[in-house]
């Protein structure tokens, strides 16, 4: 959601690292291209405003060191500033003290709560924790359903809820049901409106003030911009929010909520949305994310992603048929699925260091997850057999494979060359020099052995 920021941001980090001496002409002329970039972005006046004359005082009182030039140390500046705009220090849920949990979903209609609800169960599921999903959205109808729904492809247990039913009803009910069941988190979906109103807050501290609750959230959508800074004020101030949540973060959000909303209500995020998937929440570290807006990458949260889901046992038998040239069509399938369990491929690829100063990457259209879908559907319309020997795939297979996969001959050429393509690739790599092949180790020449 930061290309276009860190794109100007780049630009105008370019020109200073050119710059053989650091004057206030030039820095004041740098600041005044960040501040248009900001404003761009959708970032708040006053949040603008201060944070450029922070960045100008400290950087024309620098000393210029030996390690840094100029232009870095303008550049280091400007992301620890960047780091305390958007909160400093990460901040996680409490967990700790008052049992069980009790956590207050709040926000605007169609802002994501529903579907955030569900992926922080999933998340503290993954934590180790006993979340109880609680509908206690009585007014759109589909808000019960939607969240039993999600509850049973969990397998996180819902508090039966009705639409006649009050919510305070509903909440206190469910406190009853944990205690007597073992739960030991509770996830409030409480309604939304259009816009902020005095039923909504009435009915929302009528809960908070029935039920213990341990955090209140609020839940944002980051497209919204500026809009969404002056609701989550608006609800601090009649709630007292103790975080936020910033949904459809991989959407084309300029990311003026995420680089706002602290500064305005005081309050951090502690969670951001980056996809549809249950699985699509990220904690939110501050420092990550000013290195991604500064083009740094975000190497900690990509190993973070592959940690999550490569299984060490499944790997040390994935680098076992690569070196024995055992990796089928079949494995193929497996690492697909690995990879979209770890987000977007545009996702992964801005997680990467220095990759956005790439002419060729930035000039290249965006990776199609289309394709990707589109070969693990290939894939999946083969016989357990083809998947274990292309070779054996002639013109009537591969007519049937497209067929039943939705696709054109054409396309399932394509996915076997490029198969074909990687083997041979991987045959090439293991004839290197110093490679390991089997259990033997390739001699070195003469001279260079100890």
């Amino acid at each position: 959601m930061f290309d276009n920021l860190t794109d100007r941001l780049e630009d105008v980090f370019k020109t200073l690292r050119g710059t053989g001496k650091l004057t206030e002409e030039n820095i004041k002329e740098s600041m005044r291209e960040v501040r248009m970039a900001l404003l761009e972005a959708d970032v708040n006046f006053q949040v603008v405003k201060d944070f450029i004359a922070k960045i100008t005082d400290k950087a024309i009182g620098i000393e210029v060191t030996k390690k840094l030039s100029p232009g870095q140390q303008v550049i280091k500046i400007v992301h620890e500033e960047l780091v305390e705009l958007l909160g400093g220090t990460t901040e996680l849920l409490r967990l700790d003290g008052r049992q069980p949990v009790t956590i207050l979903m709040a926000g605007l209609q169609g802002s994501g709560k529903t579907t955030t609800s569900g992926k922080l169960a999933k998340m503290l599921q993954g934590k180790g924790r006993k979340p109880y999903l609680v509908p206690a959205d009585v007014y759109r109808p589909a808000a019960i359903e939607q969240l039993t729904i999600l509850g049973e492809q969990l397998g996180v247990p819902v508090h039966p809820s009705s639409t006649d039913m009050k919510p305070v009803d509903i909440c206190r009910q469910a406190m009853a049901s944990a205690d007597a069941n073992g739960y030991d988190t509770l996830i409030f979906d409480t309604a939304g409106r259009l816009h902020v109103d005095e039923e909504l807050m009435g009915e929302l501290k009528e809960i908070q003030n029935a039920v213990p609750l341990s955090e209140v959230l609020f839940v944002a959508d980051s497209m919204t911009g500026q809009d969404a800074v002056t609701v989550a004020d608006k609800f601090n101030q009649d709630l007292e929010i103790s975080g936020v949540v910033l949904t459809k973060m991989e959407g084309d959000a300029r990311g003026g909520a995420a680089l706002s909303i602290k500064n305005v209500t005081g309050k951090p995020i502690k969670f951001v949305g980056v996809g549809e998937g249950l699985d699509a929440l990220e904690i939110f570290h501050p420092d990550r994310i000013a290195s991604r807006i500064l083009g740094m990458g975000d190497v900690l949260t990509l190993i973070e992603k592959a940690e999550s889901v490569v299984d060490q046992k499944e790997a040390k038998k994935l680098a076992k048929k690569l070196r024995q040239s055992t990796f089928t069509l079949e494995d193929f399938l497996e690492q697909i699925q690995q990879i979209k369990k770890m987000g977007s491929l545009e996702q992964i690829m801005g997680m990467i260091p220095g990759i956005n100063k790439l002419k060729q990457l930035k000039d290249a259209p965006k990776p199609d997850e289309k394709e990707l879908a589109k070969t693990e559907a290939i894939i999946r319309s083969m016989t357990k057999k083809e998947r274990h020997n292309h070779k054996i795939i002639n013109g009537s297979r591969r007519q049937r494979i497209a067929t039943g996969s939705g696709t054109a001959v054409a396309d399932v050429n394509r996915v076997i060359k490029s198969y074909s393509a990687m083997l041979k690739m991987m045959k090439k790599m293991r004839g290197k020099p110093g490679l390991v092949t089997g259990k033997k180790r390739r001699k070195m020449p003469k001279g260079m052995r100890r």
